[in-house]
């Protein structure tokens, strides 16, 4: 492995001599990332959970475009700071502090790339004819290992392969509903209800809020000049696209009467597509994607990993042998988890997305509103890797506003094991993220703008 095909960077700012690329690779980035199994899974949930096929549609799409935006916004930072989401989310939380939420992050990219695994796993093992289970998951986590470990460059050079990749093969699957199971017939006689069509909006907007924690480490290497609008729009319209092409053929997969789309999610997309040669392309497109967004979670849980490691150290620079050896203990633990996966994964999925919607809208609320309208874009750089600079060890009010936030949905909860008094008077209706988003905002803003000193311009690693 050349050394100069190796990312450098890790936890640390990208100066203005490395930076690169347009608006337009963000695009192909969270395009190809969401052109994927995964996403199909969360698209049939809203219809497997009471909604129907239109309608769980309309709802994915509200959920995407409101999530997508709060995603975008996070983006958006990434050419203006040159640093990773987690990093800059010290300015909130301190340096020590982020790491309350840090410890989060890890389990959520574990998780989402442990339930990639056992998919992508699936089609790798019909690819090869095997039925050994931890075959496919194995060398699926070796693949996701051998581009993460490359880094930025690779990652995007991946995304913009799974983008021509995933269009062709999704284009194949949708003309395959309309064709051989009246995909128009699906849509029609839409039945509305309330409770489901909810579900499907926290569905969409729990996909494209998880997007948030590392959505700028993709962006961060763009010029700093690089208009924050393009870069916003190019991530928002790449990931809503992307994801609304996938779930709206999940939720017209677990429509089709008698579909045992639930009982065997890869097999039965690999059937539709015609089998034999169809089928292993199908497959091949399957893993492609799942491949990219893996990859995208590997890169992040590391980063995560070196970012809560490095916040106790005072650390600004990690070698890229540490990072690689992150990455591939993160891959190790979600290729073990993987493969001591419950049998019952769409609801476990379910309600795994719709907890890490609880745990992750406070966290948006607090860096955007914090980014946005109280230090209005201004950030001392240096003192993110300094428990002794401007922003301390542990900044109260981004830590107890956080805390208050979640503590606010739990009356608004509609999970298996608990379901919030509020949601059960609102017939299981769970608005819990909007409430997570506005309580938060609420509390934050005032505090921080009382008690915060952000600096009079940005203040870069040079200027120290």
């Amino acid at each position: 492995m050349s050394k100069a095909q190796v990312e450098r960077r890790s936890i640390d700012f990208i100066p203005p001599s490395e930076r690169h690329g347009r608006p337009s690779s963000q695009f192909t980035l969270w395009f190809g990332a969401n052109l994927q199994i995964t996403a199909v899974v969360d698209g049939a949930l809203a219809v497997i959970f009471g909604a129907d096929a239109l309608w769980a549609i309309i709802g994915l799409l509200i959920g995407n475009l409101a999530g997508g935006a709060v995603m975008a916004l996070h983006s958006a930072q990434g050419p203006k700071l040159g640093l990773p989401q987690m990093i800059s989310s010290r300015a909130q939380f301190g340096v020590v502090g982020a790491a309350l939420l840090l410890v989060m992050v890890v389990l959520m990219y574990l998780g989402f790339a442990a339930t990639g695994t056992v998919l992508s796993g699936q089609a790798i093992n019909r690819i090869l004819q095997v039925d050994a289970t931890w075959v496919g998951i194995v060398i699926f986590g070796l693949l996701t290992y051998a581009v993460a470990v490359f880094g930025y460059r690779w990652i995007h050079r991946l995304g913009r392969v799974a983008s021509i990749v995933g269009a062709l093969g999704f284009g194949w699957v949708t003309l395959k509903i309309f064709t051989d199971h009246d995909g128009v017939g699906l849509l029609s006689h839409p039945s509305f209800e309330i409770v489901p069509f909810l579900l499907a909006i926290s569905l969409g907007a729990g996909w494209q809020l998880t997007f948030g924690p590392y959505v700028a480490d993709y962006s961060r290497y763009l010029p700093a000049d690089t208009s924050a609008e393009r870069t916003f729009h190019a991530t928002l319209w790449g990931s809503v696209l992307g994801s609304m092409w996938s779930m709206a053929i999940g939720a017209l997969l677990a429509s089709i009467p008698k579909s045992t789309f639930l009982d065997n999610q890869v097999g039965f997309v690999g059937d539709l597509a015609g089998g034999g040669l169809l089928a292993f392309v199908i497959y091949v497109v399957i893993v492609t994607g799942k491949l990219t967004v893996n990859t995208l979670n590997a890169y992040g849980g590391a980063m995560t990993m070196l970012t809560t490691a490095t916040g106790f150290k005072g650390q600004a620079v990690v070698r890229p042998a540490l990072r690689a050896a992150f990455v591939f203990g993160f891959l190790t633990a979600s290729v073990v988890i993987a493969l001591a996966a419950s049998a019952d994964f769409l609801q476990n999925f379910k309600n795994f997305v719709l907890l890490l919607l609880m745990v992750f809208t406070p966290w948006s609320a607090i860096n955007l509103v914090d980014f946005y309208l109280v230090s209005r874009e201004r950030v001392d750089i240096p003192a993110l890797y300094d428990v002794s600079g401007r922003y301390g060890a542990i900044n109260s009010a981004g830590v107890i506003s956080y805390l208050i936030g979640i503590a606010a949905q739990v009356p608004f909860l509609a999970q298996s094991m608990y379901t919030g008094p509020v949601t059960k008077a609102l017939g299981g209706a769970d608005v819990s993220w909007i409430v997570g988003l506005v309580a938060t905002a609420l509390i934050y803003y005032p505090w921080a703008k009382a008690t915060s000193r952000p600096p009079e311009r940005t203040i870069y690693p040079q200027e120290g």
